[in-house]
């Protein structure tokens, strides 16, 4: 996982690998860093592996803390971890084509 901020600003961690109740600690301390003032966090989901219940919970206490965008595309497994559980649309998801604003 890497945390850096973009050339506009934006606060971005890059997830990849597989996140569940042992390692989504890191993604949840990771994004402790955001400064209450540093407006949108994008977090790069393109390369997670294996993500579980734990992995969605963070994304959604991730969302109600502040603005959130998904950078993928989705991994197929992500996706449907979105899609079943009905939780997709709470979440802007972004293509990695497309140009963050």
């Amino acid at each position: 996982m890497t945390v850096r901020y973009d050339a506009h600003g934006r606060f971005v961690v890059s997830c990849a690998g597989e996140f569940d109740q042992e390692t989504v600690g890191e993604l949840a301390a990771a994004c402790d860093r955001v400064d209450a003032d540093a407006g949108l966090v994008v977090l790069d989901v393109k390369d997670v592996a294996f993500a579980d219940s734990s992995f969605l919970n963070t994304l959604i206490q991730l969302r109600n803390t502040g603005p959130l965008v998904l950078q993928g595309p989705l991994p197929d497994q992500l996706h449907r971890l979105l899609s079943v559980t009905g939780a997709l649309p709470l979440f802007e998801v972004r293509d990695a084509g497309a140009q963050a604003g």
